[in-house]
């Protein structure tokens, strides 16, 4: 089912190569954008998150990029800019512009696609190709950067869900899920994320009953305890107005979306992150800032969720 992006000046595009089994997904803003970053997998692989901390200069961004391809993968920001340099976008140093666009990526060069590309990866015609095809709408599940993706117990996926605060802020959140551990419960169909499900969006199943003794078994995918072979990347974008501090105060937060969704979660072979962004439309007292927090970890959840639920319901049709 196609998501449609709830907040202004906010596109996303995704391409993807069916022999390499991979994908990448573009974040576009429509102007630049304040962004932040927090890492808490093990072994991530990223392209300007530093400057993303509250302390340097440069904190807003023209886009975000997802990517397989595991630090071939890197290469996609490179595509995105190129496309952006041909809007006009980018931080102007006469006689140039330069587009800012962080990325992280996920590692999917173990599954079924075939990897003898040649000298040259696709990743960077894969970037571009993506931020061309940025829309204000969006498939779900087996798309983009999860492409190729998988978790221990399920296929991968990219997914979506948002919610509004009392003050008409919105927060939305993408998650590239192709996580070490699983999305659901023990050896059921039953999601992790159940308590925070809206509107059957991702089955409506609810948590098992009875509850299965394997539950507390820890499921990782082919049993490994490899670094840097998988990693849930996401993306949180709030129209609420906010500063760099609590941005990154935000991806923080975010976080616990990814300990309600998936398990075991933030290991040392998953380089899970998340980005969030603000587009600075509305303002925020500090009670929505703590209510922007709660809800950003409860949208995290369900859009792993949904982007694997997707991704299943694909798998079986």
């Amino acid at each position: 089912m196609p998501y449609t992006i709830p907040i202004s000046g906010v596109s996303i595009g995704h391409a993807i190569d069916e022999k390499v089994a991979t994908g990448t997904t573009a974040v576009i803003f429509d102007h630049p954008t304040l962004a932040a970053a927090h890492i808490l997998g093990g072994a991530p692989g990223t392209r300007d998150t530093e400057l993303l901390n509250p302390e340097f200069t440069v904190s807003d961004v023209d886009a975000i990029c997802l990517s397989g391809g595991s630090a071939y993968g890197l290469d996609a920001a490179g595509g995105v800019q190129a496309w952006l340099r041909e809007q006009g976008r980018g931080i102007e140093l006469a006689p140039v512009r330069i587009p800012i666009v962080p990325s992280a990526i996920l590692f999917d060069l173990r599954n079924e696609g075939d990897k003898d590309w040649g000298q040259f990866s696709p990743y960077r015609d894969l970037g571009y190709e993506a931020a061309a095809n940025a829309a204000v709408t969006s498939e779900q599940g087996k798309v983009g950067a999860a492409f190729g993706a998988l978790t221990a117990t399920t296929p991968g996926g990219i997914g979506f869900a948002s919610s509004t605060l009392k003050n008409g802020a919105t927060v939305m959140a993408m998650a590239a899920v192709n996580a070490a551990g699983a999305p659901t419960i023990g050896s059921t169909n039953h999601f992790w994320a159940a308590p925070f499900e809206e509107a059957n969006e991702f089955g409506g199943r609810g948590l098992p009953n009875p509850w299965p003794e394997d539950a507390k078994i820890p499921r990782t995918k082919a049993g490994q305890r490899v670094a840097g072979t998988n990693t849930t990347l996401g993306v949180v974008i709030t129209d609420a107005m906010l500063d760099a501090a609590q941005a990154k105060r935000l991806a923080m937060s975010s976080h616990d979306g990814f300990a309600r969704a998936l398990y075991p979660v933030h290991t040392p072979a998953d380089g899970d992150l998340v980005f969030t962004a603000s587009t600075r439309q509305i303002d925020i007292d500090d009670e929505g800032l703590m209510d922007l927090g709660i809800i950003a970890g409860n949208v995290m959840a369900r859009a792993i969720a949904t982007g694997v639920y997707h991704a299943m319901e694909a798998k079986h049709a």
